[in-house]
């Protein structure tokens, strides 16, 4: 059944108030999107709400075992300007996470968007999505929701809320990405130096030029086409790895560079992303 236009406007509302009170959702606010047009919908409604420009879009993975039945393999959402710093140098990145709801981290490459998106073309390949790429760099995923069973009941509810994206690391730049073998662009994630995770770009299906294609294909499809400058979070490439106030995370990609991250209690008014200078 076809979210209404009422629901979904409320549903966005309280996840929105949610995010910017820092206080968790007992419960799902609504009745839950049974599809990911009626999700979709819904988060369309939130970044109506939310008062911010996209600076890009997250990409997440289906489960294997629902991508017959959805007939696809990935879902994206938001990622807010104001949610996206740069980290420099060594330092430890701030990350805001909200207690009593859902926070992870997740090593991910990032896709610098090289030029806007010709909206007229509503299919995109590989090769197309490798010509849209200006610069890859290595990345974190804040993933975060007011709700902490977010994830738990499928795909659609976790579009609802922005598709978990809580903010966004950007790190070095990885060079000459085009040479890589994407096999070999490997990540290890460890909380408090325990490791959690680890793999590389080639482990998720097609790899980062496949996730971009879906979102080109999927952005064109909302009437949202990528711009110059915006960021993909291709994918979590060891994992998600939930995170609480208080721990640190380190993820390494190798000769590409390290990230190190600390988890830190969002304060009310403030959107839950991480806490450094701002991109």
């Amino acid at each position: 059944m076809p979210v209404s236009a009422a629901s979904a406007a409320a549903i966005a509302q309280s996840f929105v108030d949610a995010r910017r009170r820092a206080a968790p959702l007992a419960d799902y606010p609504g009745q839950m999107p049974r599809d990911l047009a009626a999700a979709y919908v819904i988060q369309d409604a939130a970044i109506d709400l939310w008062g911010d420009d996209i600076a890009g879009w997250k990409i997440g993975m289906v489960p294997a075992e629902l991508r017959g039945a959805l007939g696809i393999d990935r879902i994206a959402g938001p990622i807010f300007l104001r949610q996206v710093v740069r980290a420099k140098g060594d330092e430890t990145v701030d990350l805001a996470v909200l207690g009593g709801g859902f926070a992870a981290v997740e090593a991910e490459f990032i896709l610098k968007i090289g030029r806007d998106q010709d909206a007229s073309q509503r299919v995109w390949s590989t090769t197309d999505a490798a010509e849209m790429i200006g610069a890859v760099h290595i990345g974190v995923e804040l993933a975060g929701s007011p709700f902490a069973g977010i994830n738990d009941p499928g795909p659609a509810v976790t579009v609802s809320d922005f598709g978990t994206n809580s903010g966004l690391v950007v790190g070095a730049e990885v060079k000459d990405w085009r040479a890589i073998d994407w096999a070999r662009a490997v990540a290890r994630t460890s909380i408090d130096a325990k490791p959690v995770g680890e793999g590389n770009a080639a482990m998720l299906p097609g790899g980062p030029l496949a996730a971009l294609a879906f979102l080109l294909t999927h952005c064109a499809e909302r009437g949202r086409p990528l711009r110059k400058g915006q960021l993909v979070s291709s994918g979590a490439v060891t994992g998600v790895h939930q995170i609480e106030a208080g721990q640190s995370a380190e993820l390494s990609f190798g000769d590409f560079g390290v990230l190190r991250c600390r988890a830190v209690p969002a304060r009310g008014e403030q959107t839950p992303a991480a806490a450094s200078a701002a991109l």
